[in-house]
């Protein structure tokens, strides 16, 4: 899945601004490729986001329930609003998972790490949809509102010094 030299692609789907909007923003997480095992990272990154106060939206036609959530086999087969679609899947299969996101109109597509596809962001992008790649989601909400940032991820320095009171 990961791809050293598709990582330049990715960049310009890595905007700070957009990312922390669509954390603070949506609700409903539809994660396409979630794995009911407990060890797998799509599994984890939907607990944690579950457990943040995202509605995970189950996408494995595999399975019938995962997290708690009722699985469906793909994004047209879900009944109601997606705000992002998290891909846990490999690069060849985004352009289609794209078109379906575009198709339900969902707000954005959010690729995992490694999880790079230059046609699929077209597509997406293209579709009026706000794109995310090579990023994990459950990393940038911990930097931006988790825990991470009161101890320093996001601010270049990590120190336990206090700085002074003025």
């Amino acid at each position: 899945m990961n791809n050293p030299d598709a990582v330049g692609d990715a960049s310009e789907y890595q905007d700070s601004v957009t990312i922390q909007r669509l954390l603070h923003q949506v609700r409903t997480v539809a994660v396409v490729g979630l794995s009911a095992n407990v060890l797998r990272p799509s599994n984890f990154v939907g607990f944690y986001l579950q457990r943040h106060g995202y509605r995970i939206v189950p996408v494995n036609p595999r399975e019938a329930e995962i997290l708690g959530e009722t699985s469906y086999p793909s994004l047209t087969a879900i009944p109601f609003p997606i705000d992002i679609v998290d891909v846990f899947r490999a690069p060849d299969a985004v352009p289609g998972i794209a078109r379906e996101a575009v198709e339900v109109g969902a707000g954005a597509l959010w690729l995992q790490f490694g999880v790079i596809s230059p046609d699929g962001a077209a597509i997406a992008a293209q579709g009026g949809l706000d794109v995310v790649m090579d990023r994990c989601m459950k990393i940038e909400h911990a930097r931006h509102l988790g825990r991470m940032h009161w101890l320093g991820f996001n601010t270049g320095q990590i120190t336990a010094r206090r700085g002074s009171v003025n």
